[in-house]
């Protein structure tokens, strides 16, 4: 084969080679493109609860207003207060901002959290904040609604009332319509929770 042909032949190579790599480029990003915007946002969605005042609520009830939710329980020890101690004093920093949030805190603890028990709770933090409570079948399904992990920790040989609850931390915040908004994990300050909250409510 002569030299000259077989650089026709490469050069014919390297060039589909390239083709068939930009294509296969731009429809990998293509597809990454509609992967990310396309999709609804798993987090949040109907649910029936009572309120501190005995009240049953639902989604519907928080739209028009940006929600804060966290989930825990009257009986955390550390990590429950700590996070709406958190929540409290962002909204705080927010000043007349903190009007258009409706801070929410919902059980994961419904054998013990009683309406009344949430209601003396949630007094100790942001002034407004909603407790809401439920039955298990009524909590099972909102914590699936927002993808929140709970279970119940017994020690061995201890008094069954006697327990505490394994749950994840993250506050939500979710827009006037329901929709997810932002989640801040546990740990978030209240300047870093203030300024978030600021940035994805502003307009």
């Amino acid at each position: 084969m002569k030299k000259s042909h077989r650089n026709l032949i490469l050069s014919v190579l390297v060039i589909g080679s390239a083709i068939i790599g930009i294509t296969t480029y731009q429809l990998t990003q293509n597809n990454q493109t509609n992967l990310s915007t396309s999709g609804k946002s798993l987090i949040g969605g109907p649910f029936t609860l009572t309120n501190q005042d005995g009240k049953t609520v639902t989604e519907k009830d928080f739209l028009g207003k940006y929600t804060l939710i966290y989930f825990g329980y009257t009986y955390c020890p550390d990590v429950c207060p700590t996070e709406l101690q958190v929540i409290t004093s962002a909204l705080e920093k927010l000043g007349d901002d903190a009007k258009k949030i409706q801070p929410v805190f919902v059980s994961i603890d419904p054998d013990r959290d009683t309406p009344q028990l949430m209601k003396d709770y949630v007094s100790n933090f942001y002034p407004g904040m909603i407790g809401l409570t439920g039955t298990k079948e009524q909590i099972a399904a909102i914590a699936k609604e927002y993808r929140v992990y709970y279970s119940k920790a017994v020690e061995k040989d201890a008094d069954p009332d006697s327990y505490s609850m394994d749950h994840s931390s993250i506050i939500y915040l979710m827009g006037p319509k329901g929709q997810f908004l932002k989640h801040f994990p546990y740990g978030t300050s209240p300047e870093k929770l203030a300024k978030g909250i600021k940035a994805a409510t502003k307009g």
